[in-house]
């Protein structure tokens, strides 16, 4: 049996700038999810999203989102104990379809020209599998890796850790294992690392799109 599959656009405007756009105006919405583990593709469900604005090489905090996501299964005592999101205050949340589309809603409101993320690839494919459940199919995420432009940058570092760069390089870190916490987190890094991207005489968002290339950055999900 076939089932139709609706595609889904993430309301970004990537496509629409000019390579040539100096990266002063752009705008980024850097994201992070929380899931009840870490097996996405097949027993584990997101719980919480958070995003926050970045423009100017300025985060602004007062334009950020947050959601928790009913998951439709338990979560473990060692998850709560992690991310200190309980079964209570997921028991009345939108489903992770409904979330999502809130999600794109403020990505749309934002204008922004990409989603950033840490080690992004895996948020992006809790997106695709809860979005997988529902019959759904996303077009083309653009994405940029804090992990892309530290390679970049400083190729010496091997690490993955988001508070172990934060601490390297200096800038604030927030609540751990919280969607916002650690949304803002790395949009702090983000900032110091396009600042020193743009000391080194890159000033443009084609030259910070070749930079960072990765094959997890556009998603056919």
């Amino acid at each position: 049996m076939f089932f139709l599959r609706k595609s889904i656009t993430c309301p970004l405007l990537y496509q629409e700038i000019p390579l040539s756009t100096p990266l002063e105006e752009l705008k980024f919405v850097v994201f992070d999810t929380e899931t009840t583990g870490f097996e996405i593709a097949t027993s584990d469900r997101l719980i919480e999203i958070g995003a926050v604005l970045v423009e100017g090489f300025k985060v602004d905090e007062a334009s950020s989102f947050q959601t928790y996501v009913n998951p439709s299964r338990q979560i473990s005592r060692e998850i709560t104990e992690l991310t200190s999101i309980s079964n209570e205050q997921v028991a009345g949340a939108p489903s992770a379809f409904e979330a999502i589309s809130d999600f794109f809603s403020y990505v749309r409101e934002q204008e922004t020209v990409s989603l950033v993320g840490h080690y992004v690839s895996f948020d992006a494919l809790v997106l695709k599998n809860e979005l997988k459940r529902e019959k759904h199919g996303l077009k083309e995420t653009f994405t940029i890796d804090t992990l892309d432009l530290i390679g970049f940058l400083a190729p010496s570092y091997d690490m993955r850790d988001l508070e172990r760069y934060a601490r390297a390089f200096g800038t604030r870190i927030y609540e751990r294992h919280n969607a916002v916490g650690d949304a803002k987190t790395t949009a702090y890094l983000f900032v110091e690392l396009i600042q020193q991207f743009r000391d080194r005489g890159y000033r443009t968002w084609g030259e910070l799109v070749k930079a960072t290339e990765s094959q997890a950055r556009s998603l056919q999900l």
